[in-house]
């Protein structure tokens, strides 16, 4: 789906709301956000060739944060495109801009920012990224969009 809304988002991946994620109160509850969040993350984490989701030294990516603004409430039947792109690099995380768009009503159903951190899985702490993520997070935010 080409959208403006999602035309400065570095990975989009598009899926159908499930009846089964809809609450008693006739909506999408609210913790689901966040697992269409988490799937696009995934993806474009993917994109990240020499990091994948924990590398054979035990270095990888962990979420340490994450938050949501709900702006549409989401219900069966609908499709959705979910936008992910990397906004903000430091030594140690990235932050990563997350955008829903609803294709029934082309309106922009939640929004959140989460904070990834590089983590190693064998001493339980943080540490900083290989230089090689970053040029790749570059790569995956070129201007070129990939779309799922």
């Amino acid at each position: 789906m080409d959208n403006p809304l999602l035309e400065a988002y570095a990975v989009v991946v598009t899926q159908d709301i499930a009846w089964g994620e809809m609450d008693a109160m006739g909506h999408v509850n609210n913790a689901v956000y966040f697992r269409y969040f988490e799937t696009a993350r995934l993806v474009y984490i993917e994109r990240l060739n020499n990091f994948g989701l924990v590398a054979a030294d035990g270095i990888g990516p962990i979420l340490a944060k994450i938050d949501c603004r709900f702006r549409l409430p989401l219900t069966y039947p609908d499709t959705i495109s979910i936008g992910v792109r990397v906004t903000e690099i430091a030594e140690d995380r990235f932050k990563m801009q997350h955008r829903i768009v609803s294709h029934t009503h082309q309106k922009i159903a939640a929004e959140g920012v989460g904070t990834v951190v590089c983590f190693d899985y064998h001493t339980n702490r943080k540490v900083p990224f290989p230089a090689a993520v970053r040029e790749q997070i570059d790569a995956v935010d070129a201007p070129a969009a990939f779309q799922y």
